[in-house]
């Protein structure tokens, strides 16, 4: 019988380019909610499977061969607004990092049911928009 609740394990993808701009969605859900590509993985795959399928999901941008494993996770408690998608005894979800450069910007295609805007900014405007601290803490670790 399959799973009927999320993994309590995602992944999060720094989309940037040489020229160091940093690529930010705003989320649907919660409002002003500013992030990379994030999302949870499925019950079969590997973290870097959830990191190529989310970002091409997200973006419709392909990882190919750029996608880098930051070997970086973050633990934090699951936001209440989200908590019963998950198995009543989870309250925490672990994050792996990955990072993808790009010479130039990607030509983004949202996936308009989960983000309503997107914009490329300077490292230090990303950081300050992200809402999660540890969105946050990765783009001043990963991208210079």
């Amino acid at each position: 019988m399959p799973n009927t609740f999320k993994r309590p394990e995602s992944v999060l993808v720094l989309v940037y380019t040489a020229a160091g701009e940093v690529l930010m969605l705003r989320r649907r859900q919660p409002d002003d909610f500013w992030q990379s590509v994030t999302g949870s993985l499925e019950w079969d795959e590997t973290p870097e499977q959830a990191a190529r399928r989310e970002l091409f999901e997200e973006t419709g941008v392909t990882a190919d061969a750029g996608l880098i494993d930051c070997h970086t996770t973050h633990h934090f408690p699951i936001l209440p607004a989200w908590r019963a998608r998950y198995a009543p005894d989870v309250t925490e979800n672990v994050e792996h990092v990955f990072r993808i450069a790009f010479a130039a910007r990607p030509a983004i295609r949202l996936d308009l049911a989960e983000h309503l805007e997107y914009r490329w900014l300077d490292r230090a405007a990303a950081a300050d928009l992200a809402t999660s601290h540890t969105n946050r803490d990765a783009i001043r670790a990963y991208v210079s």
